[in-house]
């Protein structure tokens, strides 16, 4: 495949979003859409990533850092103003820069692949994607010539309603030759609805410079949808979503309701695991193979050996790390814990800050109590260790290799390897005191 350099539009407001936020910071799938765009065009080949920032640019910038080059656009006056202000950025290079806006998240790689090649093969000034959508409303039409050649790409707000019947609209993406993008820019102009310098008016620049302009339609117009909305932003997630649902079952996992079943983008599931209904499967998690998850679990930043029971309703929190063979039950609540091979967390119980051996036994009603108001302690419990139901060990404390505690126990101090620790206050029972008690009420209420 032919080389270039990728260049990222996020200098914009997007006022619809009713947002403080910038709007590429939004997430599609968990991942804010800066990141599936910088992602993509790393994926498909790019050498180097360049990021136009304006609104909220320190944020954009900070999020990130080591991932892409930021340049700066301080006054917003269009996107053909954002490109010539990243124009610095590419001093001595030669080759093809591929354009893309930040808010088109579900482009795939195989689809820039091809935008390149076709670029690079036709000796292209330009190369738009384009799509076919049944309502063009908001977008850029592709007008073409009486020999079907792209002759400009004409906005929305400009279009006559001649022009706003086409259907063959531009997603925003394009592959241009640097030497002849940076030749043309100069040539725009800001008189239009908008008072800006459009990209898209390159196109009628380099066309009345006699140099070729071609165009690559997307199959799926859906890959090309931009977000500018909260409305769109909800398409565009439930698009992502089942592309990834149906990735998953591809390589092997069975989802009894995919539609009530939700995976980020970047979590990783083995063969054979099986997600039952109402899971949520966040962030960068890990899942092991042969699995049986849910229904009603949430799991974030967490990993997951193989052969794990996980459900119903349990909530790993980030920072868990479940070893091979481990339950966790009903109303179990896990936070950047270990938890060792074979060991069993069946019911009612929180683990948190805490390192947990193989092979133990946790019973029902249990906490590791992490937090002493100030600091979070850690709680250690090695192999074997069996906790008896109702019991609360108070960090730092640490329980030892095939340890008893008691049921419904206050573990404050280490209980050593193999002893029995009981933390209990000691039983009395008062014979004849139910008798007592109302005797003396009833007395009290006659006087």
């Amino acid at each position: 495949m032919a080389s270039f350099v990728g260049l990222v539009l996020a200098a914009g407001h997007g006022k619809r979003m009713k947002s403080t936020l910038p709007k590429v910071l939004h997430q599609v799938a968990g991942i804010p859409m800066i990141d599936h765009v910088v992602g993509v065009l790393v994926r498909s080949g790019a050498s180097r990533t360049v990021v136009v920032v304006g609104y909220g640019g320190e944020v954009v910038e900070e999020h990130l850092a080591g991932r892409a080059d930021v340049v700066w656009q301080k006054e917003q006056l269009g996107t053909g103003h954002a490109v010539l202000s990243a124009g610095p950025a590419f001093h001595g290079y030669d080759g093809n820069i591929v354009v893309m806006p930040g808010d088109v998240p579900l482009v795939t790689p195989e689809t820039i692949e091809e935008l390149v090649d076709n670029h690079a093969n036709s000796e292209n000034g330009a190369t738009i994607l384009t799509m076919h959508v049944e309502d063009p409303t908001g977008y850029g039409r592709i007008v073409r010539d009486s020999q079907g050649n792209v002759a400009a790409i004409i906005e929305h707000r400009d279009a006559t309603e001649e022009i706003r019947a086409v259907r063959e609209v531009n997603t925003g993406v394009f592959c241009f030759d640097k030497k002849k993008l940076f030749d043309a820019l100069p040539c725009l102009s800001s008189q239009n609805e908008q008072g800006e310098y459009y990209l898209t008016d390159v196109i009628k620049v380099m066309i009345s410079q006699g140099l070729s302009v071609g165009a690559v339609a997307l199959q799926d117009a859906s890959d090309g949808l931009g977000i500018n909305s909260r409305v769109q932003l909800s398409e565009a997630e439930l698009i992502m979503r089942n592309r990834k649902r149906g990735e998953m079952m591809e390589c092997g996992v069975t989802m009894i309701d995919p539609s009530t079943t939700f995976i980020d983008a970047n979590v990783e599931i083995g063969p054979d695991t099986i997600i039952m209904p109402f899971t949520v499967i966040a962030g960068n998690s890990k899942i092991g193979g042969s699995c049986n998850i849910g229904p009603y679990v949430y799991i974030c930043d967490s990993e997951v050996g193989n052969e794990c029971n996980i459900g119903p309703f349990s909530y790993l929190r980030p920072g868990t790390s479940l070893s091979d063979h481990v339950k966790v039950g009903d109303f179990v609540e896990i936070k950047k814990s270990s938890v060792g091979e074979g060991s069993k967390i069946p019911h009612l119980s929180y683990i948190g800050d805490t390192v947990m051996g193989s092979h133990v036994n946790i019973g029902a009603g249990t906490i590791t109590c992490n937090y002493d108001g100030t600091t979070k302690n850690t709680t250690i419990i090695e192999d074997g260790a069996f906790v008896g139901a109702n019991s609360n060990l108070v960090a730092p404390v640490k329980v030892g290799r095939d340890a008893y505690i008691a049921t419904g126990s206050t573990v404050t101090s280490d209980v050593p390897q193999g002893a029995l620790a009981i933390g209990r206050a000691r039983q009395e029972n008062k014979e004849g005191w139910v008798a007592r008690s109302r005797a003396a009420q009833s007395s009290k209420e006659e006087k």
